[in-house]
């Protein structure tokens, strides 16, 4: 749309809020929008082909003569939760948005019933069909570690209005009793990447179908790199849950419920390390009632003080104090048991970011699996955000909130310079220039060949 095409509106006058001057408000056919800094982002997806890979998997096809591809309507959907949408119908926002149109390269942008239906279309064997291969071209990214990765395992609860399959009452710590899902996510810590998730039924605890999923997604990672360590809080305390990772010979620490008999072993302590005047570390063995061996307990004992809140638990027969106790199939000190552990706080972070800052509790249909489709896309989204910040050279992680705020608003116009489409970006929400160095370290990054692809050496 040329830059000089003549405005032909009704003006109003209107005044300024913190002062008495007047302004003029006219129309403007010109195409605008608040997120010209997303190109950048795009930028980052053509380099990886995402296109290419989700016209190669997507199991979705229409046979209408007047249909959306699917994979434009499954962009269309990311596009919307990148920007910020939280529901289906703020997809519809983005309709109107002719110059973020033009960034995609589409001329028809879905409406939120298309792109609903696109979900409702999803089975089981779909989402598996999408999704498991496209998490496995994820992992072909990621940095090399010659130590391994930590892979922190936590579950979270979507609350749920109206009847949803899948959404029932169970544990839900914000609104007792109302109907919810109870999602479980595995996550890679050092590369912010989440390597599996199931949407499950509100009535299911946090452990249920733990080792069904670790088999998933130990099967999805391979031997690409070392797992170095399993963390997870109380919820996964369970001996066959431990059991298997014993099996699998991978190292794990896991928060122990402090049932009678595990407070009974922690008052048995005798020998206490010191550590400050605040915190002493222990440790006993234990077999509880069921379990299939006896394991490895420490023990943090941290004394009370005021203004500040414990995460332990208070025991009777010591007061003053309050007690944690982590189970753990490592032979490290209790220092590096429980400064390694603690490290899993970032965990939570993780979570918040996928329901504040994406939306991912939002997006519910009345068809499990088409819920389950859209978690996943969101899941999938989070991971090419943490890849794109590698990718353009940002120092430290951040949140996906802070890349909307920082990297992809930005007020731009789409004009033309002859034939070509020009997008101008606004020089005081930073412009081009601030994105410059952001293009270039994407134009030239190198990705990382994943050692499942690396060829073995003839001998």
């Amino acid at each position: 749309m040329p830059d000089n095409t003549p405005d032909n509106s009704v003006p109003r006058e209107s005044t300024a809020l913190l002062s008495s001057e007047r302004l003029i408000l006219r129309e403007t056919k010109r195409a605008v929008t608040p997120f010209g800094g997303a190109a950048v982002f795009f930028c980052y997806l053509r380099k990886i082909d995402l296109v290419g890979q989700l016209r190669q998997y997507m199991p979705i096809r229409w046979k209408s003569h007047n249909h959306i591809d699917p994979t434009t309507s499954f962009l269309a959907f990311l596009t919307s939760v990148l920007v910020g949408a939280r529901r289906f119908a703020h997809t519809t926002l983005l309709r109107s948005d002719l110059a973020l149109h033009t960034l995609l390269g589409t001329a028809r942008f879905p409406s939120d019933d298309t792109i609903r239906n696109l979900f409702r279309e999803f089975t089981m064997g779909h989402v598996q069909r999408l999704y498991e291969p496209l998490t496995e071209w994820q992992m072909q990214r990621l940095p090399l570690r010659p130590d391994g990765y930590t892979l922190d395992l936590d579950s979270t609860v979507f609350e749920r209005y109206g009847n949803q399959q899948g959404s029932l009452k169970g544990h839900n710590p914000r609104k007792h009793g109302r109907p919810s899902h109870h999602p479980l996510l595995a996550v890679l810590s050092e590369a912010h990447f989440l390597l599996h998730g199931w949407l499950r039924s509100g009535n299911c605890g946090a452990a249920r179908g733990a080792e069904e999923f670790l088999q998933e997604a130990l099967a999805l990672w391979g031997q690409r790199q070392k797992i170095r360590l399993l963390r997870a809080d109380s919820g996964f305390f369970e001996d066959r849950l431990l059991s298997f990772l014993e099996q699998r010979r991978l190292p794990y620490i896991v928060v122990a419920r402090l049932t009678k008999w595990v407070k009974r072993a922690a008052q048995r302590v005798e020998e206490w390390r010191e550590l400050d005047e605040n915190f002493a570390l222990g440790e006993f063995r234990l077999q509880l009632l069921g379990w299939s061996a006896e394991r490895r307990f420490v023990v943090i004992r941290e004394r009370l003080r005021e203004k500040r809140d414990s995460p332990g638990r208070r025991l009777i027969e010591f007061p003053g104090y309050t007690f944690r106790v982590l189970v753990t199939s490592t032979a490290e000190r209790p220092e590096e048991v429980w400064r390694d552990y603690n490290r899993r706080s970032d965990m939570e972070n993780r979570i918040a970011e996928l329901k504040h800052d994406l939306g991912a509790d939002g997006f519910c249909l009345k068809q499990f699996f088409a819920t389950e489709a859209a978690f996943r896309a969101v899941l999938l989204l989070f991971n090419l955000l943490s890849e794109f910040q590698r990718a353009a050279g940002l120092p430290t992680y951040r949140a996906p909130a802070t890349i909307r705020t920082q990297v992809l608003t930005c007020g731009a116009i789409l004009g033309r310079a002859g034939r070509r489409l020009v997008v101008h970006l606004s020089q005081s929400w930073g412009g081009l220039k601030a994105r410059i160095p952001l293009l270039d370290s994407i134009a030239a990054c190198e990705f990382p060949t994943s050692p499942k692809l690396t060829p073995a050496l003839g001998t």
